[in-house]
């Protein structure tokens, strides 16, 4: 098969290690559905990338990429890791959560890539909101404030095993400033 390089160049150019379809049609200047469809089903059987899912791909093996970045790029929006996850990692809460937790546009639980993930549903007002959202690898995160306000925010009686006071004051200035 001939590789097109020019087109893994620019998938190097960008920095993207996980992509749709959608976003190589426009990267490639593919218009044709099948075209498009005929040449990732190529490039995957030929393992220059990999499938994640429909018309999800990698040019990482799936196990090599950070299950955040999956998560939130999977959504396909607007979205970043917060609540049950970014608390875990902090140790304000001490059980282990079984799902990543993720906020977004649309509420739904999925699978990809060996990681199980939630979604909840944020309003755009909130989601686009960046206080107390941080970029780490690419990938939108909570800072422990803000998941501290999304946490209350969808479920008021939530308990913590480790909330100490000052933390509880910074969530609630959090979420006036957002306006929860």
């Amino acid at each position: 098969m001939q590789v097109n390089n020019n087109r893994f160049a620019q998938l190097a150019a960008l920095g993207m290690s996980v992509f749709h379809a959608g976003d190589m049609a426009n990267l490639w200047h593919i218009t044709n559905q099948n075209t498009l469809s005929k040449t990732l089903s190529r490039y995957a059987s030929s393992g220059m990338i990999y499938r994640i899912h429909k018309g999800f791909y990698s040019i990482k093996k799936p196990s090599d990429l950070d299950p955040y970045l999956v998560g939130t790029k999977a959504l396909h929006g607007p979205a970043y890791v917060s609540c049950e996850s970014v608390l875990f990692d902090n140790g304000i809460i001490n059980q282990s959560p079984q799902e990543i937790t993720l906020v977004g546009r649309a509420s739904k639980r999925f699978a990809i890539a060996g990681h199980r993930f939630r979604a909840r549903k944020l309003r755009d007002i909130f989601l686009l909101n960046d206080i107390g959202i941080t970029t780490k690898n690419g990938v939108r995160v909570a800072s422990l404030d803000r998941a501290v306000a999304d946490m209350l925010y969808f479920n008021p009686k939530k308990y913590f095993d480790a909330l100490n006071p000052r933390l509880l004051d910074n969530a609630k200035k959090i979420t006036d400033a957002i306006g929860y």
